[in-house]
């Protein structure tokens, strides 16, 4: 394969991933949207959309095993597919985590909610949002200070995911509303790995620009 065919080999990947993330970020809208508004039917749109996040993905996987095949990329290019690899995989895991919470608020529908702790989950969605954007801009323009900025955003939503938490032990003593805040607590940790994800994209890019991967946080800590 002669450079300028691997070159836009490697393009494509990169223009596909960012298909694919463009996705993603639909289904985290909608998913936001229906802790919002509580709409069984929109829960739905957010699971059959996830079909399409997972398209994305297999493409991704045989174009790169395709281009494996045909040529042995070192160096740069090599981390670069990597990354690809990697990034694609975590775009599929928040996909599948945008499923789960839509799924879990349309089972929760006919249950009370709680102003407070839906306010707190829509505050912690739309950051997450946030993240998934910032650490697609961040790979696409190989900004190594704006991936690591991932960090102070996922520290802010680690404390409204305690903060939700606390809200829904405090209801626990409330008849009725066990099923819905332990419901929520799922939906809280889902959205809190959004952020997860988000961060390990955001390590990428740093791992391509400096040829070395390193976490961003200490996870034992």
């Amino acid at each position: 394969m002669a450079r300028v065919e691997f070159q836009a080999s490697l393009d494509g990947l990169e223009a596909t991933l960012q298909e694919q993330g463009a996705l993603v970020l639909r289904a985290l809208r909608g998913a936001v949207d229906v802790l919002r508004s509580q709409d069984v039917e929109l829960c739905d749109e957010v699971v059959a959309f996830d079909d399409e996040v997972d398209a994305r993905y297999h493409g991704i996987e045989r174009s790169i095993a395709l281009l494996l095949a045909q040529q042995s990329p070192v160096a740069t290019d090599l981390r670069l597919v990597l990354a690809i690899l990697h990034n694609s995989i975590h775009l599929e895991r928040i996909g599948d985590q945008c499923v789960t919470v839509a799924k879990l608020t349309k089972l929760a529908a006919e249950l009370e909610p709680h102003n407070d702790v839906v306010e707190g989950l829509t505050e912690m969605g739309e950051r997450a949002e946030e993240m998934v954007r910032v650490a697609l801009d961040s790979f696409a323009t190989r900004d190594v200070e704006q991936a690591r900025g991932l960090v102070d955003l996922d520290e802010l939503n680690d404390r409204t995911n305690h903060k939700v938490s606390d809200q829904v032990l405090l209801m626990a003593s409330t008849p009725g509303t066990q099923e819905w805040g332990i419901r929520m607590i799922i939906v809280a940790r889902c959205i809190e790995r959004i952020g997860d994800n988000a961060v390990d994209i955001g390590e990428q890019t740093a791992f391509i620009v400096t040829g070395e991967f390193h976490e961003f946080t200490d996870a034992s800590h």
